[in-house]
This record gives structure tokens, sequence and C-alpha cells, in this order.
């Protein structure tokens, strides 16, 4: 009997991301865990709103994403919930991310974390932050946005 898969393969989202950046380029990326991690995700017991990605000697990491261990977690294990995670990029993704970095000054952000074939992936985005005026910009094309829908909604 084959399986179905599920519909909703998000773990969590960074939406600070979405607030605070233009978001330019979106890389899938894979995630290096070990199995208190995956256990802790399968809970859905993760933060990225703090969390950047940096690249440092070819490889890219990800900084600040707090994954809390469950209270199962053997004794005879230590977890650290900040640690770094190296993420798994084909190497022209690496260089067009280096690239954009040094040359135009992007920043690399993490946008959600999710479930692909029972794999962790993250989706990375190169990202351009907003100003306050563009901050506002989007705030009013949002409440837009939703007032119109409610306006079709009463026709």
């Amino acid at each position: 009997m084959k399986q179905t898969q599920k519909t909703n393969t998000t773990i969590t989202q960074n939406r600070k991301a979405q607030y605070e950046y233009f978001i330019e380029d979106r890389f899938e990326a894979g995630l290096i865990l070990e199995g208190w991690e995956v256990k802790s995700l399968r809970e859905g017991r993760v933060q990225l709103d703090q969390s950047y990605v940096i690249l440092k000697h070819g490889a890219a990491y990800l900084f600040g994403a707090q994954i809390t261990p469950l209270q199962t977690v053997s004794t005879h294990i230590h977890p650290d919930p900040i640690r770094n995670r190296k993420l798994l990029l084909h190497q022209a993704e690496l260089n067009k991310i280096i690239g954009s970095i040094e040359r135009r000054g992007y920043t690399v952000v993490p946008l959600n974390l999710y479930w692909k074939n029972n794999r962790v992936k993250i989706a990375i985005g190169l990202a351009k932050g907003k100003k306050l005026h563009d901050k506002r910009a989007t705030e009013k094309e949002r409440d837009w946005q939703r007032d119109k829908q409610r306006l079709l909604k009463k026709f």
C-alpha cells in the first residue's frame, strides 16, 4: 500500500525575514543534524527568527537557530540547542551566493525549514535589507490586499 505524503511539510517559517528583507533569490539546502535534533524538529521545537547564514572556508553554516532538545534525550548526550549546523549546497550555488555577497552586498537569511522525502531541508534567500519606508509600504500593501478581499467577499 502506497502512503500518501503529508500536505503540511513545513516545520517552521522565519516571518521576520519577509518583513526585514527583500528576498531576491531562493536556494534549497540540506542540513547536517544529530539524531536528537531530528526528534525535536518532529515535535516542532525550533526557532529561526534570530538565525542567519554565514559563509566561511567555502561552506555555508546556519548560526543562531535554536532547536530545543526534548526531555527524553539520552542522559549521555549533552545537547547544545544553538550549535552551528552546516548547510549542504552544490558548489555552483555556493559560488553564486559568495559572488552576490561580495559584489552586490547581499545577505543570506534562512526562510523556512521543511520536510522533503523524509529529509530536513532549509530554504535560504539572498536578501537586501529594507528601509523603514519600505516596511511601511509593505504593510500598506498587505492591508490593502486584505481590505480588497473583504470587499470582494461581500459581492
